[in-house]
C-alpha cells in the first residue's frame, strides 16, 4: 500500500474540513481511520480501500450541504483520479462512502462489501460512547435543538426523509439513532467495542433523567 497516497490524503481531508462543524471534523475523521485500522487488524481485507474510505467518507457531509448526497462522491472521485488511483479502487471507496449512512441502511443490499462493514463500525463507534455523547450535544447546540423536552417523545421507525428532516430533542436522538448501533455493528471487534459504548450511554441517561427530575 502507498503510504504516500494515505499522506496525502490525510492532508486533503485536514484542509477541506478546516472550520467544520466540531462533531464532523478532521478530529472525528482521526478516530474513524484509526478504529477502522483497529478492526482491520483483525479481519482479511483491503487496507488500502479501508484507509482511503474512512479518510473521506464525512469529505462533503450531506447535513451541512443542503442535503446534496453526491458532492462527496464528487470530491472524492476528483481526488482521487487526481493521485492516479485505479478506477477499480475509486469504485469501491465510492460505494463505501455512498452506503455507509445510518440513514441509508434501509437502502443498501446486505451482502456487502468486508471494507464497508469495517468503515461503518468504525464511524457508528464514534457515535456512540462519551464521544459519541459529546458529538451528539455538540451538534444539537449548533442546529439549536432543545436538549429534552419530556412531552416530546422519540420518533421510532422514521423513513429515511423524516430522519433527514427530523427537528427533535438531543436525547430524543438516543432512543432514534444512537442506542440502535449497537446491534447494527457488523464485525466482532466492533461488536466488542460497541457494548461498552453502549453500556456508558445507558448510565448516562440515568444520570441524566435523575438531575432533570431534581
Amino acid at each position: 500500500m502507498s503510504n504516500v497516497l494515505i499522506e496525502r490524503t490525510v492532508d486533503f481531508v485536514k484542509e477541506k474540513l478546516h472550520g467544520a462543524e466540531a462533531g464532523h471534523d478532521w478530529f472525528h475523521i482521526e478516530r474513524v481511520w484509526k478504529l477502522s485500522k483497529k478492526i482491520a487488524e483483525t479481519e482479511t481485507c483491503n487496507l488500502e480501500i479501508v484507509e482511503l474510505s474512512a479518510l473521506l467518507h464525512d469529505i462533503a457531509d450531506p447535513k451541512f450541504h443542503g442535503g446534496d448526497e453526491t458532492l462527496a462522491l464528487k470530491i472524492s472521485r476528483e481526488f482521487l483520479e487526481k493521485e492516479n488511483v485505479p478506477e477499480e479502487s475509486i469504485d469501491q471507496v465510492l460505494f463505501i462512502i455512498k452506503n455507509i449512512s445510518f440513514k441509508n441502511r434501509d437502502e443498501v443490499s446486505e451482502n456487502l462489501p468486508l471494507e464497508l462493514k469495517i468503515v461503518q463500525d468504525a464511524d457508528r463507534l464514534d457515535a456512540i460512547g462519551a464521544i459519541g455523547i459529546a458529538r451528539t450535544f455538540n451538534f444539537g447546540g449548533f442546529k439549536n435543538n432543545l436538549m429534552y423536552h419530556p412531552e416530546i417523545p422519540p420518533k421510532l421507525d422514521m423513513s429515511k426523509e423524516e430522519y433527514k428532516r427530523n427537528e427533535g430533542t438531543t436525547i430524543n436522538h438516543f432512543y432514534e439513532k444512537l442506542l440502535l448501533l449497537k446491534d447494527l455493528m457488523n464485525t466482532k471487534k466492533g461488536k466488542e467495542i460497541a457494548e461498552e459504548r453502549h453500556n456508558f450511554m445507558l448510565q448516562f441517561l440515568d444520570q441524566f433523567y435523575k438531575e432533570w427530575n431534581v
